[in-house]
């Protein structure tokens, strides 16, 4: 064998080796909502699955039919509206009970079809007492006050405790978050083959909330995070900077979400969040304002991240 052909075999090696290391993807999302505030029609909501598969789960459920037909729209889903919301949601993980992130549950529970909710004892309980009560709407749970129509199994999931996703070959573990202390909002941890997404609902910092509760979560993703296992993180920003403290309502800004993330980055080790996928949700109109945080954002993004800035109705990878 001549040098030249020498030389052109180890670049073949060494090309293929490189491209086999290529990081694969785990999840596929499709957003069915992306903002918080006053677009009814694009509020919180996320479809999450393992990669090559329909087996979603819904991460909160703010918007579902426009997000869906607007998937269909762009073309990520090529069955009928009903077909995804029957068939392809498997079920919900909803954070916390607040109106922008589970109108859509509500709205669309007639055309639905029979699957589980899962979310915390508070926030199963406000679903419960406050919506599905045969009052304010039909109770179509299997649990609750008045006539429980029993389309839809109520789950309570403990805090910590790994739950099986009904349907898919996911599992989640719920954490507690601040959101104007001492209501509560939830994390959601969920695994697929040996591979995660975290999920954050609405929260505000650590130390506006005067709770350690994003620091708990950041002690227990940061081994994860060091050993590559977790593919991103969804977590809200709501404000530019400039909102004051006491008008931040158990929320998120630029400067809060780097703060954070840098405590995250310590645990994990240094270079650890290089190129990290974070998703950014719930960001809050007006226009300026969004323009104005991702700005912001661009400029405090010194550990290198990947931010991700969901489009209602198309698809990515993790």
């Amino acid at each position: 064998m001549n040098n030249f052909s020498r030389f052109f075999l180890c670049f073949l090696l060494i090309s293929s080796n490189v491209f086999s290391q290529k990081e694969k993807s785990s999840f596929q999302v499709v957003p069915l909502g992306i903002k918080g505030g006053i677009d009814e029609k694009n509020l919180s909501a996320y479809l999450l699955a393992p990669i090559n598969t329909n087996d979603y789960i819904c991460l909160d459920a703010g918007t579902i039919n426009a997000g869906i037909e607007k998937a269909i729209e762009k073309k990520t889903f090529k069955v009928s509206t009903s077909e995804v919301l029957k068939k392809y949601i498997k079920g919900y993980l909803i954070s916390h009970a607040h109106l922008d992130h589970v109108s859509g549950l509500i709205i669309n529970s007639p055309a639905d079809s029979s699957k589980t909710v899962y979310a915390t004892e508070k926030c199963m309980e406000m679903m419960e007492n406050h919506y599905f009560n045969d009052e304010t709407w039909a109770n179509f749970g299997d649990k609750g006050p008045g006539f429980p129509l029993k389309k839809y199994h109520f789950q309570t999931l403990n805090i910590g405790e790994e739950t099986s996703i009904s349907n898919t070959k996911m599992t989640v573990k719920a954490f507690p978050l601040s959101h104007v202390n001492p209501f509560e909002s939830t994390a959601f941890l969920v695994k697929s083959n040996n591979e995660y997404v975290l999920y954050l609902g609405d929260t505000g910092p650590d130390e506006v909330e005067k709770s350690n509760n994003l620091r708990d979560l950041w002690k227990t993703i940061a081994p994860l995070v060091k050993a590559k296992k977790l593919k991103g993180i969804f977590i809200e920003v709501s404000f530019p900077n400039e909102q004051p403290d006491k008008f931040l309502f158990g929320h998120l800004t630029p400067n809060y979400l780097m703060k954070e993330l840098h405590i995250l980055e310590e645990m994990a080790g240094k270079g650890s969040l290089e190129n990290f996928k974070i998703i950014i949700t719930h960001l809050k109109p007006p226009a300026k304002n969004i323009a104005k945080i991702k700005e912001q954002l661009k400029a405090q993004n010194d550990l290198g991240l990947k931010l991700i800035y969901p489009e209602q109705g198309k698809k990515f990878e993790l």
